[in-house]
Parts: structure tokens; C-alpha cells; sequence
């Protein structure tokens, strides 16, 4: 008698316990391309790598024209001349490798340059799925842009509109 009382108890706080989780769906992708500073920052972003590459294209390319020259002069030169050469080839070279670390690396100054964009708008559409959530009773919402597993789900249950309502982008 007690297994069964006890398997009821159980079997009633799971169907409990189900009904109660509220889940919902945004597509961070939709949201992002509807806030005009994200664009904005996404620009800036572009224009500054867009300059950063052409810099290193330049470097990359003096030390190319280095070696070229030297190729073509190398057997007019002393051994000391070619050592010269080749030093100062070497040190371009560095040079090129240098900056597109500094600018591209992993700590470098693009990574740098969008943490300092994109964070301040990445927490502002955070704090506003955290109120939707919170507001609605929800206890997950799930990024349909991220999430490879979701197949199909019911358009009811996506808040995006609500995200971009509660940071003042109307939809």
C-alpha cells in the first residue's frame, strides 16, 4: 500500500513539476539586426579591420619588394651586403607578422575593439530577455539562432518582439 501511495505522490509532483516550467524562444540573430547600434558598432568594426588589413597588406608588401630586389641584386653583393640584406628582410618580415598579431591575434586590438562595442549592447539585450523572463514567469529561453537542434517550434512561444519592445525597438 505504502509503494503505491508513494508512486502516486510521485507520479503527481512530476505532472506538478512539468505544468509549472514556462520555456520560450528568441532569435538573437533578428534581434541584433533590428537594433541600429549593433549595425552601427558592426561598421565601425568593419572599417577599422578593413584599414588594420590594409596596413598589413602594405608591410607584408615592402617586404616582398625586399626580397624581390634582392633576388635580382643578390649576385652583384658582397657576402656582408647579403648579410645586410637578408637581416633586414627578416626584421620586415617580423614586422608584418607582428602587427597582424597585434591587430588580429586573440588579445589583439580588434578583440579589444569589440569587446568595447559590443559588450554594452550585448548586455542591454540580456537585461531585456532577463525582464521578458522574469515578467512572463518563464524559467529558460533558448536562442533559436544558436540552437542546431530545434527543428520546428511554434511561433507562439518566440518573445523576440518582446526583446526589442522592452529596449525601445518597436516591431
Amino acid at each position: 500500500m505504502k509503494k503505491i501511495i508513494f508512486t502516486l505522490i510521485l507520479i503527481a509532483g512530476c505532472f506538478t513539476a512539468a505544468n509549472a516550467q514556462k520555456f520560450a524562444l528568441v532569435d538573437m540573430d533578428y534581434i541584433l539586426r533590428n537594433v541600429p547600434s549593433y549595425e552601427m558598432a558592426n561598421e565601425q568594426l568593419n572599417q577599422v579591420s578593413q584599414r588594420w588589413e590594409k596596413e598589413v597588406n602594405q608591410l607584408a608588401q615592402e617586404a616582398e619588394t625586399l626580397y624581390k630586389n634582392y633576388q635580382s641584386e643578390m649576385v652583384f653583393l658582397t657576402d656582408d651586403q647579403k648579410k645586410k640584406r637578408e637581416e633586414e628582410i627578416v626584421a620586415k618580415e617580423k614586422e608584418v607578422t607582428d602587427a597582424r598579431y597585434k591587430y588580429f591575434g586573440p588579445e589583439g586590438e580588434l578583440y579589444k575593439k569589440r569587446q568595447s562595442l559590443m559588450k554594452p549592447i550585448q548586455e542591454d539585450v540580456y537585461n531585456a530577455v532577463k525582464a521578458v523572463a522574469e515578467e512572463k514567469g518563464y524559467q529558460a529561453i533558448f536562442d533559436r539562432a544558436s540552437s542546431q537542434s530545434i527543428v520546428f517550434a511554434s511561433p507562439r512561444i518566440d518573445v523576440s518582439n518582446e526583446v526589442l519592445a522592452k529596449l525601445g525597438y518597436s516591431k
